[in-house]
């Protein structure tokens, strides 16, 4: 039977989800206390002082005296958490190899695995992991009840049954109080990856502030429980990709209503306030169709949050070898600082896309494509230039500028696209005007013709 003592351990780091002003005072008790194991203290807080201190013979010692490896203060926290806290990997295998269990939670419900995971201790997840640790809440969990977000979603609300994977198979479609909901799901592996995780919180940070309707509606997401979830609203007439697998080349009047749609949803993105939203992933399998023939852009996955240095750089270099390369920035490839123009320059390949009807440089690998445009090369221009409205071409090649000061505001590019689709308009009433008038006169002339007065009155104007 595992003990419990009435003592709280403060030494060193503390529980990845206590007050912060507990874990500020731990640390400012072992400064002025200093790293040793005071001498008039229990066993049983011995064994976690002796934890946090690495100290393996010192643990197998109190260990063989009868000590209960399982024992914990009276914040509920054992000398495992202790050790996972402090990133000891070797005390960690010691206290498992002698009892401990890999699961215990404390009062705030935080566990050993949770604590090294907050602390980035990669090692001590990859033991605790091995022997069987689980979350039994993600380290997004809120420290007390009040803190749980006005979105949170229960996971019993959702309804999986004859669910099926839409949007690149990142998304499962399922139901929410009666409504059919796109759901973004991120599964146990995802805990124990860092970049994952802030992937996640980035995500749900920028859904919350989006409301536009050329962006797909965030509904709620499920952040206290695992497997962390992102519900959107669920549009099923599906992707821009799969859009233009079926149909092929776009007539330049749909494409432009289609490109003022993305451009509507960009703008509206790059202009946030505060803080501008970079998507750093505008492709075709990312922009949706609604149920109005309107696209929405989707899928924020890594999208940046643009502060005051007005630019930002990945912080290791992209490796995507997938079709979505095609549509990086030169200055992304090349892992450079960038901004808000990353996407005017996917922007002009999904534009183009939608006229010639073919992936950008569809006759290169995947991997070269990124490579060509970090040589200044760009895909060219193979459709009639009937295809192309007058100042489309030239829309584009600005938005592809090498340099990305020359690419144009989604503000601007909206006002060039506004011109190019009334210019598309009034050649369209040009050739309905005629075509009108024809078939006036074709039916004055029938009609002329089927009444007997009338021709006998213009045989007897001959006769004269």
């Amino acid at each position: 039977m595992e003990s419990k003592s009435t003592g709280r351990f403060t030494l060193g780091r503390q529980s990845s989800l206590a007050p912060r002003e507990d874990r500020d005072e731990s640390l400012r008790s072992e400064v002025l206390d200093g790293s040793h194991v005071p001498t008039e203290i229990g066993s049983d807080i011995r064994l976690m002082y002796l934890a946090s201190e690495g100290d393996l013979d010192g643990i197998q010692e109190i260990l063989d005296s009868g000590v209960d490896v399982n024992f914990s203060d009276i914040d509920g926290r054992t000398a495992l958490h202790v050790a996972a806290c402090q990133g000891f990997a070797e005390v960690v295998e010691l206290l498992i190899r002698r009892g401990a269990k890999v699961d215990p939670q404390d009062r705030w419900g935080s566990s050993p695995l949770a604590d090294a995971m907050h602390y980035r201790n990669h090692e001590v997840i990859r033991i605790l992991e091995q022997h069987g640790a689980k979350l039994p809440v993600v380290p997004t969990h809120a420290k007390i009840a009040r803190e749980v977000p006005e979105y949170e979603i229960e996971p019993s609300e959702l309804d999986f049954t004859n669910s099926v994977f839409i949007t690149k198979g990142t998304f499962l479609l399922a139901t929410w109080r009666g409504i059919e909901v796109a759901v973004k799901m991120f599964g146990e592996d995802v805990m124990t990856d860092e970049d994952k995780v802030s992937a996640f919180m980035d995500e749900l940070a920028l859904l919350q502030k989006i409301r536009h309707p050329n962006v797909v509606q965030f509904l709620g997401a499920v952040t206290q429980s695992s497997p962390m979830m992102i519900v959107t609203e669920y549009l099923p007439k599906g992707d821009l990709r799969a859009f233009l697998n079926t149909k092929g080349p776009l007539k330049p009047r749909l494409a432009v209503k289609f490109a003022l749609d993305i451009a509507r949803g960009m703008n509206y993105l790059h202009e946030h306030k505060p803080e501008a939203i970079i998507h750093r992933d505008l492709e075709p399998s990312n922009i949706l169709l609604d149920d109005s023939g309107h696209l929405k852009v989707a899928d924020f996955g890594i999208s940046k949050m643009l502060r005051m240095a007005k630019t930002i750089r990945e912080v290791r270099p992209l490796t995507s070898l997938d079709t979505a390369c095609r549509y990086m920035a030169p200055e992304v490839f090349r892992n450079e600082e960038y901004d808000t123009k990353v996407d005017v320059f996917s922007f002009s390949l999904i534009l183009k896309e939608m006229i010639e009807g073919c992936l950008p440089f569809n006759k290169k690998q995947d991997d070269e494509v990124p490579k060509a445009y970090a040589s200044k090369e760009r895909p060219p221009f193979t459709a009639h230039r009937k295809k192309y409205p007058h100042g489309l071409k030239e829309l584009i090649e600005q938005c592809w500028s090498e340099d990305p000061a020359k690419r144009p505001t989604f503000k601007n590019i909206i006002d060039q696209l506004l011109i190019i689709q009334n210019q598309i308009a009034q050649k369209q009433r040009w050739k309905v005007r005629p075509l009108k008038v024809f078939y006036n006169l074709e039916a004055i002339w029938k009609k002329d013709n089927s009444n007997p007065s009338s021709r006998s009155s213009r045989s007897s104007r001959n006769l004269q």
